[in-house]
């Protein structure tokens, strides 16, 4: 045990256990460390809390502190004595402590000021302080409870820790072991969801809205906010907000005028959401005001920030610890703003002139640019959204968020993401395989090949190229696309049509040559067209039904695609309306058949694209037509001090939209879910059609395959307490470089790869040719000698490996012909090792990034890998349907089951090695890295000829942590 404080005054503030977290209600907290600086604060905090919380946390009646109390409080040296404190606006509002009261074994108490109990605030401390107690190789809490104290009980029986419980003295007695269970991850990752989606909806659903930064004269960013607002018919109150309005002037376009946000509350009215539209020097004191107000949310329009460069990137911090303090969520800086659609909010809180359709789609973006362009063109094809949001710097809110909340959000059937940086990949790829198994996730990813992330998006960095991520997203469940086209295409047929049962697809139409457009380009997605049918020219609305109506009833087809061109009427020409008329045959085919998917590729057939939308079921808004309109020019002269900030782009982007009026969608609308009608998806190409149902078609066998997603298996020759033994004591005894971790020595590589049943075959080291006669002896002939320096390690292209040496004389020739080719055995390093059967060369590895997590490789080695990329990945813990899948996936595959009359090596053997290579890096997050190369894989076993591991230290706040929002 450390010694005591007294003898141990000066032990380091840890600043790595500060941490911000979201709360059950969606509101904000920060966790740090109490400091012998708190006495006042813990004195404050002590006096609200009431005399019943006293009782239980004392067991008898305790009104105030005594001194030596505030002074034990406050003092800890963070090893055997820690105590943690949760605060909003600077003030404590929970606190928890731990007491060591054995080598491994400490116990803890918490104690929750009344006004925020059922908050969440005491589950959240429990995981820090666990995490913190972990670190301090303390594995076991105790806790005595009165056993009134029903709350306290629930924190820690809920928490998902495996514990026992009995009754002593009158009191409950609680102990339970801190190591991390799957029951209690299940937990801690159930409240992170309802906790982040809860913020989000605060701020999708306010009940009144603020705009900071109103001009007096129409024009400007804050104005058009107002504005906007306004023209969606918000159902709550607005207000409009400016430092400098005059004395006597009491309302603006509508909406009562104040100079203060706090002058709102002192009339009696709550501010739930703020759209910030002032220059980014006024922000803080917006913020601040905003705070002390009870504000939950905050829109920052206003630019000027980490796009900006190094100054902005601190502004923003500071920003995002100002509003944090407060217990307050940020969308911004730098964004476009938030839409809500839905029939009780009708919020448009964006620069957005004219807000979409209701539809089943949520879309983010962090791009306003994009979000204009995307809202655009999902207007054009008849789209509806459910909700909006273009996040701008996502300092705060991210994709990550709106992901748990669009998962339990009845009013979006599908997702769509437009990123330019992922913050945290590790934590959207657990998050988008949740959501997708329930509902599609589309993504589209800016500044792929930049290198960096754009200005403005402050992440992490990840050695992992993008290409990697990809492939984890696809893993995940979700659906990649190139372009923000494709990304409205795909959500257009994921919306509105059922997903596949298969690949099978029927194509019909009146074109011969469309027709075979749309099945050549089936075949270059991998679906299995059937043969187009020709209607002709001639065949009329009625034909195209009667067809649509048999290819949906075969069951040889999972999906139809109609192609359809112009066709001549008994005028001559194309008569007006077909469009429409034509429209109607489909979806009265598409109604009466069973549910597959739909969707139709046109030639410059007017009105039929939107006469096909016009059933999907959404609701527009209730205008006639509006112009096009521009957002709003930011550089309008406002009042001095109350002036707005222009974001970013907006200046220069246009929106055109034109609502159009449809009797068939507020119909639709107005019935209940079961009878809606939902829309056919037009395209103007084959293509575009065919790429969007094959996504379609493989996220669906995505959902199949995840309802069974593998097993992750076990193996009774894996020694995991020996391993881990091995790994401290390694750790315990070197010097770790902080940055590249302890390259384990090849014998202890070995040792540790052993304790997990992967065996490499031995080497010998051979400084001189004597040596390596001897080793070759010992292991027996034929051997191969190797240069094992690490510029030679792995390139046969420089000779620096020498095969099937079947005698003492070939070794020594050989011996000699290595040192004279490559330099001197101590520059060359050689060593002897017995030869293995023939085979194939792979390479098996496992690293851990900082971002993703740990990830695990395959691939052939050499240049199949090093040269071409073809490696396939995997997250870890891998199942044994990963491992099949991962061997497979590679390009080259084929070489390993039989390419040209070639023997098939076993790949049962490879998935076992891979599978152990998992557990290991899984059990032991130590295991940063590790790399198997080559190994051979014969048509019987296979061969480990070399491997590396290394360690580091675990991180005790990593993904198996305590929740935290992320820090910039």
């Amino acid at each position: 045990m450390q010694p005591p404080l007294e003898e141990n005054p000066h032990q380091e503030y840890p600043a790595h256990w500060e941490a911000d977290v979201v709360l059950r209600d969606g509101g904000t907290a920060r966790i740090r460390p109490i400091t012998t600086e708190d006495a006042d604060r813990l004195v404050s905090f002590y006096e609200l809390v009431s005399p019943e919380s006293k009782y239980y946390r004392f067991f008898a009646p305790y009104p105030r502190l005594s001194a030596k109390d505030v002074h034990r409080f406050t003092h800890h040296d963070y090893v055997d004595r820690v105590g943690l404190a949760a605060t909003v606006g600077g003030e404590f509002i929970a606190t928890v402590r731990y007491d060591r009261i054995g080598a491994h074994e400490a116990e803890v108490a918490f104690l929750v000021q009344d006004a925020h109990q059922g908050r969440g605030v005491a589950s959240a401390l429990l995981e820090h302080i666990a995490a913190v107690a972990r670190e301090r190789e303390v594995s076991r809490f105790t806790a005595e409870v009165l056993p009134a104290n029903n709350k306290m009980i629930k924190v820690f029986t809920d928490a998902g820790y495996e514990q026992k419980r009995s009754f002593e003295d009158g009191s409950v007695h609680l102990t339970f072991d801190l190591e991390p269970t799957e029951a209690s991850l299940a937990v801690q990752r159930a409240r992170e969801q309802r906790a982040e989606a809860r913020s989000v909806q605060r701020l999708l659903a306010p009940r009144s809205v603020a705009v900071v930064g109103v001009g007096r004269t129409p024009g400007g960013v804050g104005r058009a906010v107002l504005r906007n607002l306004h023209g969606s018919g918000f159902t709550g109150r607005t207000y409009a907000v400016n430092r400098a309005f005059p004395d006597g002037l009491t309302e603006v376009d509508g909406a009562p005028a104040h100079r203060s946000v706090a002058s709102v509350a002192a009339t009696g009215d709550a501010v739930d959401l703020v759209v910030v539209a002032v220059p980014a020097a006024q922000v803080p004191d917006v913020v601040a005001d905003c705070g002390a107000s009870g504000v939950q949310g905050l829109v920052v329009i206003s630019a000027g920030y980490a796009e900006s460069g190094p100054e902005g990137l601190l502004r923003q911090r500071e920003l995002l610890r100002r509003a944090r303090s407060y217990g307050m969520r940020i969308i911004g800086p730098n964004a476009f703003g938030l839409i809500n659609t839905a029939e009780a909010v009708r919020l448009n809180a964006s620069l957005a002139p004219e807000s979409p359709a209701r539809g089943r789609i949520g879309l983010f973006t962090q791009s306003g640019a994009i979000g204009i362009a995307l809202l655009s063109a999902l207007h054009r094809r008849g789209a509806g959204l459910s909700s909006f949001i273009s996040a701008g710097n996502r300092a705060d809110l991210s994709g990550n968020d709106f992901l748990q909340y669009w998962h339990d959000d009845p009013d979006t059937d599908v997702a769509l993401l437009y990123l330019e940086s992922i913050g945290n990949p590790r934590k959207f790829t657990r998050l988008a395989r949740r959501t997708a198994a329930v509902k599609p996730v589309v993504v589209v990813k800016g500044a792929r090949h930049s290198g960096s992330a754009p200005p403005g998006h402050a992440v992490p960095v990840t050695r992992v190229p993008d290409a990697t991520v990809s492939e984890l997203l696809r893993q995940a469940g979700v659906i990649r696309v190139d372009t923000v086209t494709e990304l409205v295409d795909a959500g257009l047929l994921l919306a509105d049509q059922p997903l596949p049962a298969g690949p099978r697809v029927a194509i019909l139409g009146n074109s011969e040559s469309l027709g075979l457009l749309t099945y050549d380009a089936c075949l270059t997605e991998r679906l299995r067209p059937l043969p187009p049918v020709d209607l002709t020219t001639d065949a009329a609305p009625q034909d195209f039904r009667d067809a649509l109506g048999r290819a949906l009833a075969d069951d040889g087809c999972d999906a139809v695609l109609v192609t359809a061109i112009p066709w001549v009427g008994e005028n001559g020409v194309t008569e007006s309306g077909d469009g429409e008329v034509l429209a109607a045959a489909l979806r009265e085919a598409a109604a009466d058949a069973p549910a597959k998917p739909v969707a139709v590729v046109h030639l410059e057939i007017g009105g039929l694209a939107e006469a096909l939308a016009a059933a999907s079921g959404t609701v527009r808004a209730a205008r006639g037509t509006a112009a096009a309109t521009s957002a709003p020019d930011p550089s309008a002269t406002q009042d001095g001090g109350g002036g707005e900030a222009p974001p970013a782009g907006a200046n220069t982007a246009h929106v055109t939209s034109t609502a159009a009026t449809a009797d068939a969608a507020t119909d639709t609308a107005a019935a209940p879910p079961a009878a809606r009608t939902r829309g056919i998806p037009a395209y103007p190409a084959a293509e575009r059609a065919v790429r969007a149902l094959a996504q379609a078609v493989r996220y669906a066998q995505w959902r199949r395959q995840s309802a069974e997603p593998g097993r992750v298996p076990e193996y009774d020759d894996i020694d995991e307490s020996a391993a881990a033994g091995r790994i401290e004591a390694l750790l315990g005894t070197a010097r770790v470089d902080v940055t590249r971790g302890l390259a384990l020595s090849p014998d202890d590589a070995c040792e540790l790869l052993g304790l997990y049943g992967i065996r490499v075959l031995p080497t010998r080291p051979a400084p001189d040719a004597d040596t390596a006669v001897a080793a070759a002896e010992h292991l027996g002939y034929p051997v191969a000698l190797k240069a094992t320096a690490p510029h030679l390690r792995h390139r046969p292209d420089l000779g620096g490996v020498r095969l099937d040496i079947a005698t003492e004389a070939g070794l020594r020739r050989a011996y000699a012909e290595l040192s004279g080719d490559l330099g001197s055995p101590a520059e060359v390093r050689p060593v002897v090792q017995a030869m293995v059967g023939r085979g194939v060369d792979t390479v098996v590895r496992s690293a851990i990034d900082p971002a993703v997590g740990a990830v695990l490789s395959f691939g052939l080695s050499g240049a199949p890998s090093e040269l071409l990329g073809d490696t396939a990945h995997r997250l870890v813990p891998a199942t044994d349907r990963d491992a099949a899948e991962l061997i497979r996936s590679i390009r080259t595959a084929p070489l390993l089951f039989g390419w040209r009359g070639s023997a098939p090596v076993d790949t049962a053997a490879l998935e076992e090695l891979l599978l152990r290579v998992s557990r290991l890096v899984d059990d032991h997050p130590e295991v940063v890295s590790v790399a198997l190369e080559p190994v051979v894989v014969g048509q019987k076993g296979l061969s480990v000829l070399g491997a590396a591991v290394r360690l580091a230290p675990a991180n005790a706040l990593g993904d198996l942590g305590p929740r935290r929002l992320p820090s910039y």
